[in-house]
């Protein structure tokens, strides 16, 4: 083996030195994809061909998973300041409730779009579906403080799906994603329930200052909302008013009250391609 140069050594120390010291201790960013994975494949047969004889083995599989959890977890114990087991314990607890909401989602998603045969279809390859069931799970890790899990999943999901939801934004029950590609949810978003997001949608901030960080900088998105492909809705003190409809491509940064319907009105010209100027001349 060639012996390093100074400099090359140098840097190896370098490297070496920063991998000793992250600024918090770092997950198994597989690990953490799998136990969600895992999950998902417990709560919906969609996701795997597993099969269980009977409720005492889908327990058993509880219990794994939450063993499973534990031990993801363990590296953060010292940080946190409670223990594995009993961060492990507070999510399985939340499990039921999580469940309930993602039927809830599924539900609206078919309901919703003319194209959903049915449910089954919805949670086996529905993207929006897939994306609001690892957000769900993510915000649980998120409430429970637990650094850098919720962000994982939800960059999967966003890999996965290109549906982008921060873990720590609140979303409402029965939530519907349609389409999906391209939708932007930004971290203290709020939405209340049976709202109804199309593909493109952003709901951002006005700025992105650090010194924003800790201040409301999404929108509010209330009750039974629907907001079509591409809208842009930004800043935290703009909310959204119950029974609203919003259309596709408006550009919002102010609020509206319930029951507003806000649209984009744009002008298309018809013409003869002979009777078209030469300036008209498009280099793709």
């Amino acid at each position: 083996m060639n012996k390093m140069s100074k400099s090359e050594d140098s840097f190896a120390v370098k490297l070496f030195n920063l991998r000793k010291s992250p600024s918090c201790p770092l997950p198994d960013k597989p690990e953490v994809e799998n136990f969600a994975k895992e999950l998902l494949d417990l709560f919906f047969p969609h996701f795997t061909q597993k099969n269980f004889e009977n409720p005492d083995k889908i327990h058993d599989e509880l219990i794994c998973l939450e063993k499973k959890l534990c031990e993801v977890i363990h590296p953060f114990e010292e940080e946190l300041k409670i223990s594995a087991k009993d961060l492990s314990y507070k999510f399985f607890d939340k499990i039921p409730e999580l469940y309930d909401k993602l039927l809830l989602d599924a539900e609206s998603i078919a309901r919703n779009d003319p194209a959903a045969t049915n449910i089954d279809e919805v949670i086996l390859s529905y993207p929006g579906f897939l994306a609001i069931a690892i957000y769900r799970i993510a915000h649980e890790f998120s409430l429970l403080k637990i650094p850098l899990f919720p962000r994982v999943l939800t960059e999967y999901a966003h890999r996965e799906t290109g549906i982008d939801i921060h873990p720590q934004a609140q979303i409402g029950k029965s939530f519907c994603i349609d389409h999906g590609t391209g939708i932007v949810i930004g971290q203290t978003t709020v939405i209340g329930d049976n709202v109804k997001l199309y593909q493109g949608v952003t709901l951002g901030a006005l700025s992105v200052a650090k010194e924003m960080a800790n201040k409301k900088r999404h929108p509010t998105i209330e009750d039974n909302c629907i907001i079509y492909s591409n809208a842009t809705i930004l800043g935290g003190e703009t909310i959204i008013g119950h029974n609203s409809i919003i259309g596709g491509n408006v550009w919002l940064t102010n609020g509206v009250p319930p029951y507003s319907v806000v649209y984009h009105k744009s002008e298309i010209k018809f013409g003869s391609a002979k009777d078209s100027p030469d300036i008209i001349n498009f280099v793709i």
